[in-house]
């Protein structure tokens, strides 16, 4: 029968013999190293602007949704909106950057609203472009993947989305996002438009953007669902556009579609490295539905690993 007694006994006389062990052998094990090729990591996050309701609800902050992440969520990932980085001062991004060593996270996106490139009359655009500017630094300090800007402008007095932008517009557009990704590249991350709101939702606008821009530092954020037309234009402009993607936001009602896995397949076929990050937009119980909308695309990008074609529905 083993007492404490004998247990403790027992263990001394284990620590004694890992003492008596001679020092070679003892630092031959210490030095190998662990495989971490064993199994293949699962590129996952989600959008901070997740939790805009606990946010306006003053029940989370940047610091809360990184403990989120790493320990509700076991994310080594924390994919950034511009509303959850309260201050742009050195001293509050120090502390960002500090609370992300901490828990190991990486950035692979941060999503700037309201500074888009373009701006209709009444914007300032002396001041988009200072916070455009301020943000690429803090791109540069947090070491992101992905900075997205909006092209811009907003549709007012009729226009529609298909309409597309203005001669005058595209051009002062493509002269600033030239600008915008050179410095990027220079700088180690890309920056671009995203499938969001505008010409940028129209396949035919955002081909043309991108072919004008024409630049290595340049890409597009990939909002699933949010492509201008039917299903099968839609699906058509997600395969089209796979090869530009740097980073994508996954909804809820793609992550409920049965074809999930043939959707986010065309970037993994187009060679996509980035990360697979869901974005939910109710505002209500977003804990669970988050951990929803992570569970169907893990289940996906799981069952890739193991060699099948991903369909979690049978």
């Amino acid at each position: 029968m083993t007492t404490r007694r004998n247990f403790f006994r027992n263990l001394a006389i284990g620590t004694a013999a890992i003492a008596a062990t001679p020092a070679g052998a003892m630092a031959a094990v210490a030095a190998h190293p662990v495989n971490r090729d064993a199994f293949k990591p699962l590129r996952i996050s989600m959008l901070s602007y997740s939790f805009h309701g606990l946010v306006g609800a003053g029940m989370m902050d940047i610091f809360h949704y990184f403990e989120t992440c790493k320990y509700r969520y076991g994310l080594d990932a924390a994919d950034l909106w511009n509303g959850m980085i309260t201050s742009t001062d050195d001293a509050f991004i120090d502390k960002v950057h500090t609370a992300l060593e901490d828990r190991q996270l990486v950035v692979p996106n941060i999503a700037v609203d309201g500074t888009t490139i373009m701006q209709v009359e009444g914007e300032d655009p002396a001041q988009n472009r200072v916070m455009q500017d301020r943000y690429m630094q803090i791109a540069k300090r947090l070491g992101i993947g992905f900075l997205r800007f909006d092209a811009g402008p907003r549709m007012l007095n009729g226009r529609k989305d298909i309409d597309g932008w203005t001669a005058q517009e595209f051009d002062f557009i493509v002269k600033r996002y030239k600008e915008l990704a050179k410095q990027a590249h220079d700088d180690g991350f890309k920056v671009g438009a995203e499938v969001h709101w505008g010409p940028e939702r129209c396949w035919v606008h955002m081909e043309k953007l991108i072919k004008a821009v024409d630049h290595p530092g340049f890409a597009i954020c990939m909002h699933f669902g949010g492509w201008h037309g039917t299903r099968e234009e839609v699906l058509a402009a997600e395969k089209a556009a796979a090869p530009y993607v740097a980073h994508t936001h996954i909804p809820w009602n793609v992550c409920e579609d049965p074809d999930l896995h043939k959707r986010l397949a065309v970037l993994r076929d187009a060679g996509y490295a980035g990360y697979y990050s869901v974005e939910h937009h109710s505002g209500k119980n977003e804990y669970n539905m988050v951990e929803a909308q992570l569970g169907k695309v893990k289940a996906v990008l799981t069952n890739w690993n193991r060699g099948e074609d991903g369909n979690i529905n049978r």
